[in-house]
């Protein structure tokens, strides 16, 4: 027995000695928490129960030239309810008018917001949602409902807040204006948003949160720990009225004639700036939308818009004049080896150079370009490097495609390809170099940069003011402008372009109709051209320079650029113009006339004489006679238009205020 006791005794003590052992472990493990590592946990507790989340800064705002808004950061609000944090006190006496609040401002039934706040009340819900995508003016009226008004612990309002940006326009103008990428959230790459992302983007600010359950996080104050500064605001060249008018003729030719897709540019002429962009593309469905920036990134053989550029050439040489003979022949020439034709049955036979350039002649220009530099090329190709159509104009906007200019020596030269850039082949030029040209015909000869920007701006102060730049102080003689801008007009009064001319409106460009993947074996069954019109207008003193192409017209409905480009050019051309206001100076209003001047010293007269009698008003102004009586304090009715004959109250009876007296006018 005694044994045995004792055996229970050991047992007790080593387990007394193994429990001693174990509050010594914790002891030093509790003392090694709270004085070695006691940094590390205490971060460690705070990183799991509170944490810094980003706050987005808002993007700067891109504006039209005029002030109009082409995209804006928004900011969007969603309200959530924590129902455990909220005192029963408070949710007793505040329910039924934050219900009733909400109700007003929402629509739905004050029952409905009761029974929501009871049911999460019951559910212990410390997340719920009460409603979404609210704007900042309805966000602050929520904020300040009863309960609510009393914070994120005492009122239970869960605010969280995210930037959306918006395009008051809409999708006209998307890809210029730009857009955020729809698998990369935040990520901008194109338009403007793209080129001046940097500008843009400003500088976000964090807002400390805390854990609440089930990995929702809720606010600690209303105020954030550092707060987002703002980008800054672009204004850009765009017009909405040019952008609009534009945009509008592209779609309507796209659709009439099934194109696969074009564009439209408007340049200031003076300036460069690019006052609209209109990009459209065809969908599977046969909508069109804003897919690519066909105008600044699309580089593609010109065709006959490029034999300007090659005429201008052999003027400025002086391998020509504008009255140099050249014959056309029959419509069909070989250049070594290589066929050229004419779209004229029959040819054009011989003809002047400008009227070759007028009715948009191949083998005219062809001949012209051969005969002048076959022997030396390299004099023709400077010519064109000298107006830097070898180089990217440098807009601003990404996705820029690269002009191509060959020479001797390159893989693609070869006999042919002299006589082939002469009407606008073997070489690659975008919408907007073409036109960058075409401008400086317009400016004079003064060739500029294209510009999609005005000027950087913080809270409506000028940062950066964008001003023209020159890329070419002249690009030829004021005798081949003359020569050349003379031409283009006749091109639109009695060439290609013939079917465009108004005698009310004058404009200046030129046709082109270019084949497009004629390499391919199919060609001949199923043709493809690119349409295009590029010029300027008013012709006699531009203010605009336009260019107009389109892809891939049905060929059962017309490819001709004077059918298909040209009428978009000329609507763009013509609503400019009619939906501007035209301000008339007004020299001199002030005309004296003897008549009224007259009627006036004869009513003042009789105004300045007291009398308690009936005046004689007749012969005067109805409108002097009246005020007069009603001055004298009687009521007057007026029976006609013109001078009192008669009056109802003889003249001299004593006059009797209030009393009616009736004035027949002639």
């Amino acid at each position: 027995m005694a044994f045995e006791e004792k055996n229970i005794l050991n047992r007790l003590y080593i387990i007394a000695g193994c429990m001693f052992l174990f509050a010594l472990a914790i002891s030093v493990k509790l003392m090694n928490i709270q004085f070695i590592d006691g940094d590390k946990y205490r971060d460690l507790a705070k990183e799991n129960t509170t944490k810094n989340f980003i706050i987005p800064a808002n993007r700067g705002n891109i504006y039209a030239d005029d002030g109009s808004l082409l995209a804006t950061s928004v900011p969007k609000y969603d309200i959530r309810f924590d129902a455990v944090t909220v005192s029963s006190k408070d949710f007793k006496e505040n329910l039924k008018p934050l219900s009733e609040g909400l109700s007003s401002m929402f629509g739905k039934p004050v029952s409905y917001y009761q029974n929501k706040f009871r049911k999460a009340r019951a559910d212990k819900n410390r997340y719920l949602l009460i409603v979404k995508n609210l704007g900042y003016s309805d966000y602050i009226k929520v904020k300040n409902l009863p309960l609510f008004r009393k914070g994120p612990y005492k009122g239970g309002i869960i605010v969280e807040q995210r930037t959306v940006r918006e395009h008051p326009i809409g999708k006209i103008a998307q890809r210029t204006v730009g857009d955020e990428a729809f698998d990369r959230p935040g990520y901008y790459a194109v338009g403007l948003e793209g080129a001046f992302n940097d500008l843009l983007t400003g500088k976000e600010g964090h807002r400390l949160k805390q854990k609440i359950a089930q990995g929702q996080w809720k606010p600690i104050s209303d105020d954030n720990e550092i707060e987002p500064q703002d980008g800054y605001d672009i204004v850009s060249t765009i017009n909405v009225n040019i952008q609009d008018i534009a945009h509008h003729a592209l779609l309507k030719q796209l659709e009439y004639y099934e194109a696969e897709h074009g564009t439209v540019i408007v340049m200031e002429v003076a300036t460069g700036e690019i006052k609209a962009v209109s990009n459209l593309g065809r969908t599977s469905n046969g909508n069109y939308y804003e897919k690519l920036n066909y105008a600044v990134g699309e580089s593609h053989e010109p065709g006959s818009t490029f034999k300007v550029m090659a005429l201008m050439a052999a003027l400025e040489d002086k391998v020509i004049d504008t009255s140099s003979v050249v014959d056309t022949g029959n419509g069909r020439k070989i250049f070594y080896g290589k066929p050229v034709n004419d779209s004229k049955r029959g040819g054009y036979g011989e003809i002047s150079a400008a009227r070759a350039l007028e009715v948009s002649s191949n083998i005219g220009l062809a001949t012209i370009i051969d005969n002048g530099y076959s022997k030396n090329p390299n004099k023709f190709i400077n010519r064109l490097k000298s107006w830097h159509l070898d180089d990217k104009t440098g807009v601003a906007i990404k996705g820029e495609g690269a002009p191509l200019i060959p020479q001797p020596g390159d893989k693609k030269w070869s006999k042919n390809a002299l006589p082939s850039m002469a009407y606008g082949y073997n070489l690659r030029l975008t919408p907007l170099q073409t036109l960058t040209f075409y401008n400086a015909i317009a400016n004079n000869g003064v060739m500029v940069k294209p510009r999609f920007i005005k000027e950087v701006r913080a809270w409506n102060e000028k940062v950066t003011v964008y001003n023209t730049q020159v890329i070419n102080s002249k690009i030829c003689s004021d005798k081949t402008l003359n020569d050349i801008r003379e031409i283009m007009k006749n091109t639109v009064k009695r060439g290609t372009g013939r079917s465009l001319y108004s005698p009310d409106f004058s404009m200046a460009g030129k046709t082109g109709t270019a084949r497009t993947e004629y390499w391919y074996p199919d060609w001949n069954s199923n043709p493809r051209y690119i349409s295009s019109f590029a010029g300027f207008f008013p012709a006699e003193d531009p203010k605009y320079s336009c260019i107009v192409i389109i892809h891939k017209p049905s060929t059962k409905r017309g490819f001709y650029g004077a059918d298909v480009s040209g009428p978009v050019f000329k609507r763009v051309a013509q609503k400019i113009f009619t939906e501007s206001r035209n301000v008339d100076k007004v020299e001199k209003i002030e005309i004296p006339d003897t008549t009224v001047e007259k009627d006036f010293e004869k009513y003042y007269a009789k105004l300045q004489q007291p009398s308690k009698t009936i005046p004689n008003v007749t012969g005067m102004a109805g409108m002097d006679a009246v005020s007069l009586l009603e001055n004298l304090g009687l009521r007057v009715q007026v029976v006609g238009n013109g001078t009192v004959s008669t009056q109802s109250i003889k003249s001299g009876e004593l006059l009797k205020k209030g009393q009616l007296i009736t004035l027949s006018l002639s």
